[in-house]
């Protein structure tokens, strides 16, 4: 018996179309068929419609989103051997609104934005970010997971899932896009339980400790108060960031040593008291990250169900993120060269090679500078329009000698 290749695919629509959902799949698959499909890509050029279907179908898909497989090795898919997932969205083209309180001087505290999901502010980030050991898949399994026992009931007191994820890792690791990326995956892969999608709310953590201190604990109060009054729609996923949450959930061992004022307390005892009643509704998940977990309050790291830690990419992840940048400015015509997407999964390649060993040279950097690294190149060691490929990775690889160089700079002597 053959076993097939789960595979996740996405049909994102230019606009809420009247075609029945069998008809989009049907359309999509004749499509895709005639292509090569690569995991963990995006399809937004449909110039390859015959000349019979373009003016019926041409104008239905914004984007096709082919998901990844458990199979790192697969580089061409093919879709008679997927067991395929079909998920139909359009994107929520609206900007992120504001939630303002005002304090005792009746200045405007923003405590918080809201952002509809699946957003187009947020599309493609999911697959821009790149992990070893399967985290974006396991995170994933987690949150569906974690939403299954909510809406089953399970008893929390056999069972208990706080519906809390938290993130932890050095800077610039990606631990905030992480947490977006995962809200709005799950507001598309939950559609059927939460018909109406899905929202972010971003909360400001520093905007919450108001000048006067003892004022944050009223605010942290208000502000779940409203996030609450979100979740009474059970047919929207609400999903809540708070990111650095070590500022609003500060070791309350620390704020009694002396350290920080005793208020610091009470911000920490309403923050957890609110976790507490808000994971009673079963559409709402927490998404907490942080650069400092040694000052987190253990009962807060108590409550998370996920630790998930985040560390600097690898030679695999690196070598992802530099070759997803590479397509891009190819894409843009920024690079001159072929398609080098026909050689990537062959390390013996002349080009895989080359970037090989750039990656090796990259150990140390974070996600966040290895995706400065192109720009970075083009900037500073380019010389004349549209270089080659070759000639942009030789410039890149002089881009990271200089961003090595100048972050010693800032590493305190011994």
């Amino acid at each position: 018996m053959v076993m097939l290749t789960p595979l996740d695919i996405e049909l994102v629509l230019n606009s809420h179309c009247q075609h029945s959902k069998q008809t989009l799949i049907t359309v999509a698959e004749n499509y895709l068929e005639k292509l090569q499909l690569r995991p963990n890509s995006i399809i937004s050029n449909f110039d390859n419609w015959s000349q019979e279907d373009k003016p019926k179908y041409g104008h239905l898909f914004q984007h096709i989103v082919i998901g990844d497989v458990p199979d790192p090795v697969t580089i061409i898919l093919d879709l008679k051997k997927c067991n395929v997932n079909w998920f139909i969205y359009s994107l929520d083209a609206d900007e992120a609104s504001l939630h303002v309180e005002n304090d005792s001087d009746g200045c405007e505290v923003n405590m918080a934005s809201h952002i509809s999901l699946p957003s187009k502010s947020l599309f493609q980030l999911w697959e821009s970010l790149f992990y070893e050991k399967n985290i974006k898949g396991n995170l994933l399994k987690y949150a569906r997971t974690m939403m299954k026992f909510s809406d089953k009931k399970v008893n929390s007191t056999l069972v208990n899932c706080n519906k809390v994820i938290l993130l932890h890792g050095p800077p610039g690791t990606g631990k905030t896009s992480l947490c977006k990326a995962l809200a709005q995956k799950l507001s598309i892969q939950m559609k059927n339980s939460f018909p109406t999608g899905g929202c972010l709310i971003e909360i400001n953590s520093h905007s919450l400790f108001s000048k006067y201190f003892s004022e944050s604990a009223k605010l942290v109060h208000n502000m779940f108060t409203k996030i609450r009054l979100i979740c009474e729609d059970k047919n929207i996923l609400v999903c809540v960031l708070m990111d650095e949450v070590e500022s609003l959930t500060r070791a309350r061992d620390q704020c009694s040593s002396g350290s920080e004022p005793s208020d610091a307390i009470r911000v920490v005892n309403a923050m957890l008291t609110q976790i507490d009643n808000i994971k009673q509704y079963p559409n709402v998940l927490i998404l907490a990250t942080s650069n400092l977990t040694g000052t987190i309050d253990l009962a807060f790291v108590d409550r998370a169900d996920v630790k998930e830690y985040l560390g600097l990419p690898g030679i695999p992840a690196i070598y992802n993120i530099y070759y997803s940048s590479i397509t891009e400015l190819i894409r843009v015509n920024i690079i001159k060269g072929d398609d080098i997407s026909d050689q990537a999964g062959d390390t013996g390649d002349r080009f895989s090679q080359r970037l090989t060993k750039i990656c090796e040279k990259s150990i140390g950097l974070s996600g966040r500078s290895l995706r400065k690294i192109p720009f970075l190149a083009d900037a500073l060691f380019l010389k004349g329009n549209q270089p080659d490929v070759y000639d942009f990775l030789d410039a890149m690889e002089q881009a990271i000698e200089k961003e090595l160089s100048d972050r010693n700079y800032f590493i305190a002597p011994k």
